[in-house]
């Protein structure tokens, strides 16, 4: 299967006419030794229902919406903008392209031009989301509105001017945080003025993220509250389970849900696809018996389905989990393009956060105006971004989440046409388990979206920003929700807060350094050393792993190697390589017990949930022949150790009940891995979350539990909901994974079931039978028990008492 095929059969860069997404699916399989499609799933076309525009729309607004072609809205779009006008809290959650965008901006744009002195905040998760939203509201052409972004790339010479004349304000929750709420004197005159604040793809504050941005909505209110001013939040969102319930979460206020959606949509042929396996692996006829078998990378397949399809003249867009994956796929896209057509690469780009402003523009013209036929991006451009034409989604690798493997899905057929979307499974036990139970993805609600404001590590931050913001009073506490009172005495007796009859005051002048993101610190700049040019970033927290020395960077298809990290200064030095070699960074984990929240007592095998400390350290990094994935050398790392508090569940069991299920002793760390291994990649099927969310510690005998344990853990300093969704549905999530491993038709454990490409013991020592026994062992236990949970206080001086097994 290869673009040199595809043209050699008469099909050059202009799509053949009339060419739909079934003819392309046969187009792609064509060549493949075995077929690697192991379902087809057909969405119909649904047609949709529009309503007569409200009566409070002025006229002027109605006819700047027809002559961008709207010439009455959709029923829910209507439904959703009385409610917003009418002053009700309002989340509108239907699927992409079904015009949530006119949902809120009909009552904003309506009250500004009904009201000259009112204003407009919107907050997008991205900046492209925000530019793009930008260029829709300037695009009406309404008179007084002057909509403009600020951001972190918006000039510091036009920052006054949009403080003091813009109506409709364009930002993100991080200028929010950083920029507008600490100078909220400066931004007074809008304030006072702000009548709807809209939260854009409200489904992706999750997690940490999401809780910290429940925090500073809410301090923003408080703001608003200070000038007697009480803004209508208007929320967007992509179909999620119990989207008010979350919206309300998120804001603090009640909120009502609008989710019948009546926009029309174009069909979607809808492929799940299996890369094959290589020549030799573990064939028999080859003398390989004793290998596991491997797959063909998901990276390496999307490539190469990405190339076929830009062969073909198919605006393509490939989503990839990581920003280095999206880096491969198109350089690996472009290089086969040329080979076949000289040129014909250059039609083809990566996308992704780290990049420059001007590069990241320049791509969302090309994109927009065909310049581009195929673009390899992280999901950086899953959100509403504006991408009219696409015919074809790639999705490499399981997204996360149901909502968002819809939302990537839904960016190609934008504009009502046929549509394709395949998603490629990487060697992943869940992944592998998706594309063999496709009941899993279809046909299934998509998942509520999981935040927790309370958590401590979230909550005292978020309280010291406000209080350095204007002093706290016990009115505030009520607005900050459960745990505000507890969280403030903390601060207090750690100096940041002063106690007065008037409230509560921050002490420092400097203000509190908070993550929003939860990214473990300020981006790293990757700089190349010989010219001093900046190339790009990368998150704090993933420095350790990408940027440490002597890792392979890459930057639009460019390869470097980096000289130093530096972390003190946020700076890793580069220099342009290109090594047959790649880079895999290896740590170590450590973990403790601090308390238990809640358990469930079940015989031999205890399931608990809790506090936990973890300690980990990159000490290492492998380097990896590119083209065999051979290990040429470990090589190690000096790098600091990160500590972490969060929660996590577990499970022990009794070394009676392992022996009596035919686990041996010198089986059981390998037993226990595998599971762990397998229940990590699993958990993603319950939670909104991905494996790389979480973490995990399994051993045969814990200090804390004395006894044969798995943990699986939060990755974010006070856990982010995700092992607590894990311990109410253990039963669910763990049969899922006995079932992902028993039914891989490897011998002994590949990394379709049991290997994991994050495992910093290098996935040794593994038994994939033994995994099998242990979850035979804890869902047989688990489902003899009346699964009653006892709960117990967060903190506790027997913490590690009450964690062992019952």
């Amino acid at each position: 299967m290869t673009p040199a095929a595809t043209v050699a059969a008469g099909h050059g860069p202009d799509r053949p006419p009339g060419e739909g997404p079934t003819e392309l699916l046969r187009r792609l399989r064509t060549g493949a030794d075995a077929d690697p499609v192991t379902h087809v799933e057909r969405v119909p076309a649904r047609a949709g229902e529009q309503v007569p525009w409200p009566r409070w729309a002025p006229e002027e607004l109605r006819a700047a919406f027809a002559r961008r072609g709207v010439v009455a809205p959709w029923r829910h779009q209507a439904e959703a903008a009385d409610l917003a006008y009418a002053g009700t809290h309002v989340v509108v959650a239907t699927g992409t392209a079904s015009g949530k965008s006119l949902a809120y901006q009909l009552p904003a744009l309506a009250t500004l031009l009904a009201d000259p002195r009112a204003t407009v905040l919107y907050l997008a998760p991205t900046k492209a989301l925000a530019a793009d939203q930008l260029r829709a509201v300037a695009g009406l052409e309404l008179d007084g509105v002057r909509p403009a972004c600020y951001d972190g790339d918006t000039p510091r010479a036009e920052r006054d001017w949009i403080r003091r004349h813009s109506r409709f304000v364009l930002t993100n929750p991080d200028m929010l945080h950083h920029g507008i709420l600490p100078g909220h004197a400066h931004w007074s005159g809008f304030l006072r003025r702000l009548a709807y604040v809209i939260v854009d793809e409200c489904h992706t504050y999750r997690g940490v993220f999401g809780s910290h941005v429940a925090h500073v909505l809410r301090r923003l209110r408080r703001q608003c509250a200070r000038f007697g001013r009480t803004p209508i939040m208007v929320l967007a969102s992509a179909t999620s389970g119990d989207p008010a319930t979350a919206a309300g979460r998120l804001t603090g206020l009640p909120v009502a849900a609008v989710t019948d959606d009546a926009s029309p949509r174009g069909g979607v042929t809808f492929a799940l696809w299996e890369p094959p396996l290589l020549p030799g692996a573990g064939d028999p006829a080859v003398g390989a018996v004793d290998l596991a078998p491997v797959r063909r990378s998901a990276l390496r397949e999307t490539a190469g389905l990405l190339a076929d399809a830009v062969a073909a003249g198919v605006r393509t867009l490939a989503f990839v989990r990581s920003r280095k994956g999206a880096e491969v796929v198109a350089a690996t896209a472009r290089r086969a393009l040329d080979e076949a057509v000289p040129g014909l690469g250059g039609r083809v780009a990566a996308y992704r956060a780290g990049y420059l402003r001007e590069e990241r523009r320049e791509l969302e013209r090309a994109l927009l105006h065909g310049d581009l036929l195929g673009l390899a991006s992280t999901n950086a451009l899953e959100l509403g971004v504006d991408l009219v034409g696409l015919d074809a989604v790639l999705i490499c690798g399981w997204p996360g989440t149901r909502a968002s493997l819809w939302q990537q899905a839904g960016r190609a057929g934008r504009s009502g046409g046929e549509a394709l979307a395949v998603l490629v499974a990487r060697d992943d036990p869940l992944d592998t388990y998706l594309v063999h139970h496709p009941e899993a993805l279809f046909g299934r609600p998509v998942e509520a979206t999981v935040l927790d404001p309370a958590n401590p590590y979230v909550l005292a931050p978020q309280l010291a920003c406000a209080a350095a913001e204007a002093p706290l009073t016990p009115a505030d506490l009520e607005l900050f929700g459960e745990g505000a009172k507890e969280a403030v005495d903390s601060l207090v007796e750690a100096g940041a807060l002063r106690q007065r009859p008037t409230g509560w005051y921050w002490r420092h002048r400097e203000r509190p350094e908070v993550d929003l993101r939860g990214e473990g610190g300020a981006p790293v700049c990757v700089v190349e050393a010989a010219t001093g040019r900046l190339l790009g970033t990368v998150d704090g927290g993933s420095a350790h792993f990408l940027v440490h020395p002597g890792a392979v960077h890459l930057h639009q298809g460019v390869s470097y190697v980096v000289d130093s990290l530096d972390l003190a200064d946020g700076c890793a030095l580069v220099h342009p390589e290109e090594p047959d070699w790649s880079t895999h960074a290896r740590d170590v984990t450590s973990l403790t017990v601090a308390s238990v929240r809640s358990y469930v007592d079940a015989g031999p095998v205890g399931l608990f949930l809790g506090e936990v400390d973890v300690t980990s350290q990159v000490v290492s990094y492998q380097r990896r022949r590119i083209s065999s994935g051979e290990v040429i050398d470990t090589r190690p790392l000096d790098l600091p150790a990160r500590e972490l508090r969060t929660v996590a569940v577990w499970f022990t069991l009794s070394l009676e009940s392992l022996a009596s299920a035919g686990v041996e002793p010198a089986d059981v760390p390998g037993a226990l891995h595998a599971a762990e291994h397998a229940a990590i990649g699993l958990l993603p099927l319950m939670a909104t979350c991905d494996r790389w969310d979480i973490g995990g510690l399994s051993t045969a005998l814990h200090p804390d539990t004395e006894a044969p344990t798995v943990f699986v853990y939060d990755g974010h300093p006070g856990g982010a909901g995700f092992a607590e969704r894990a311990y109410r549905t253990a039963a669910q999530w763990l049969r899922a994974t006995r079932d992902a491993i028993a039914e891989c038709g490897c011998e002994a454990g590949c990394p379709s079931c049991v290997q994991s490409p994050k495992c910093g013991n290098g996935n040794n020592p593994l038994s994939k039978p033994g995994a099998i026994r242990v979850l035979d062992v804890v869902l047989a236990s688990l489902g003899a028990s009346d699964g009653s949970a006892a709960p117990l206080p967060r903190q506790g001086d027997r913490a590690a008492e009450q964690a062992r097994r019952p």
